[in-house]
């Protein structure tokens, strides 16, 4: 076995996550600094409404990135798995049935995007002020969502096969070249929403490419061949176990998402919904910072949970768990000190800079529970416990957010407040009942951290699929 990925088990964990979570980062913070930058000309250079506008879309584009990490973060975990037991044929076989189901689900959701287009972003809570801008977006932007999917995935394959540093480089070329774009598009050349989706569109097709050339070349460690496009069951059921967690997550925030916009619409109306834009995108440069820690330690984990090496699984974990949650502890303080200097990053509107102003503490204050909740999702999708993690990662937006939004408001209403300060209100109370239900789970799966815990799964549980296959150095057919 080349030794691409042989650090995983030998190099310290402190180094290591340094290695493989530094790259990540960068690319998680650069995408969403990109993003940030299309609300910041849309907002300084056309309305307030465009920034609603493409709020409204936000929902849409998590549903097909919902799909997207169904493949991208199951079929990454699963690599990082089999790499961990010196199959590299068997991770092969993961990089062409992940790229099969892409393009599946790809097909779906951009022919769907087009068909019900309307009727999906006033379900998101798109009023006749500010549909016109989220249509012009999304028309534009669906088949770059299709890109931006088979990016993420590709690049989460190539991290988790040993190149941390290039799919942070295709990953951050893109969304610089997004930028550059941004500037010329809306602000010199006065496209407006229109520009920010080609700019997306364009700069996605751009790293989609630079992630495919890197599986064609002769020099990767896990590349294209003849065996790896045979579609096979066993692989897609793996990958899709694993991957249902953020898909989960993902698709139940684009259902809260659209209820959320619907009760700020309600209760304090497009400025509302604009206002919530504005301190997400802030607050998704945090979450970027907490999720791209957890990419850097997913193949670390997976790679160690294969090999049976609990201490390392330990270290890592804590190590990471450690970190996010002094992220969310600086998200907290600048959000509580500087909410009008954030907002005024994104608009000149002081109605919207005040709502604004309001929503903020509310949103980041309980941000350490976020990150330690957010870690433990990522470590139990790392380790091929899917439940686990779609428990942990749903509790929030499912079982406690839903129900707060409508029982929340009315109650801030009856003691004087007002209802928009109560629906604000109802996500802190959230993160804190998320964060604990975490704590439990964690707490009821310490048995993964012992000795011998992975070495006894390994022998009840059947990995590879059909019992006869063998990893060989020459092409073999296996049967189902």
């Amino acid at each position: 076995m080349i030794n691409k990925t042989k650090e995983l088990e030998t190099e310290k964990i402190g180094k290591l996550l340094l290695i493989y979570a530094l790259p990540a980062v960068i690319s998680q913070v650069i995408a969403s600094v990109y993003n940030l930058v299309d609300r910041m000309f849309l907002g300084q250079c056309v309305s307030a409404l465009a920034i609603t506008g493409l709020g409204i879309t936000m929902p849409v584009m998590n549903i097909i990135h919902a799909f997207g990490s169904l493949v991208g973060a199951g079929s990454a975990a699963r690599m990082s798995i089999v790499l961990g037991r010196k199959d590299e044929r068997w991770a092969e076989k993961i990089l062409g049935n992940s790229m099969l189901l892409t393009f599946f689900f790809g097909f779906l959701f951009v022919s769907g995007g087009y068909l019900f287009m309307d009727n999906i972003l006033s379900l998101f809570g798109a009023s006749a002020d500010t549909i016109g801008f989220a249509r012009e977006y999304m028309i534009i932007v669906l088949p770059g969502m299709f890109l931006t999917t088979l990016t993420f995935n590709l690049t989460g394959l190539i991290r988790a096969s040993g190149y941390p540093i290039k799919a942070m480089l295709i990953l951050a070329g893109g969304a610089v070249l997004n930028i550059v774009l941004d500037a010329l598009f809306i602000y010199k050349l006065n496209w407006g929403i229109a520009g920010a989706a080609w700019a997306t569109t364009i700069s996605m097709a751009v790293s989609a490419v630079f992630s495919v050339w890197h599986f064609v070349q002769r020099s990767s460690f896990i590349r294209f061949r003849r065996h790896a496009w045979q579609p096979k069951v066993y692989i897609f059921r793996n990958i899709l176990m694993i991957g249902i967690s953020p898909f989960s997550m993902n698709l139940a925030g684009s259902a809260v998402v659209a209820l959320l916009n619907h009760q700020l619409l309600r209760y304090g109306g497009d400025l509302a919904v604009g206002a919530n834009v504005v301190v997400n995108s802030y607050a998704s440069l945090i979450l970027m910072l907490m999720l791209g820690l957890c990419q850097g330690m997913q193949p670390i984990a997976g790679y160690n949970y294969g090999a049976g090496h609990s201490h390392r699984l330990k270290d890592v974990y804590v190590l990471t768990m450690k970190i996010c949650v002094a992220v969310g502890v600086f998200g907290t303080v600048t959000s509580v000190c500087f909410p009008a200097l954030i907002s005024r990053m994104f608009t000149t509107d002081p109605d919207l800079i005040d709502i604004s102003c309001l929503a903020m503490p509310l949103l980041l204050v309980m941000a350490p529970l976020i990150g330690f909740t957010v870690t433990n999702s990522q470590f139990f999708q790392s380790i091929d416990k899917p439940w686990i993690a779609i428990v942990t990662s749903l509790s929030r937006q499912v079982l406690f957010l839903i129900p707060m939004m409508f029982v929340v408001p009315p109650v801030f209403e009856s003691v004087g407040s007002s209802g928009l300060t109560g629906v604000f209100a109802s996500c802190t109370i959230c993160d804190v009942l998320g964060a604990a239900l975490a704590a439990l789970l964690l707490y009821s799966q310490r048995k993964v951290f012992a000795p011998d815990y992975v070495a006894t799964v390994r022998k009840s549980k059947k990995e590879h699929g059909p019992k006869n296959y063998q990893t060989q150095n020459t092409d073999i057919q296996i049967t189902i």
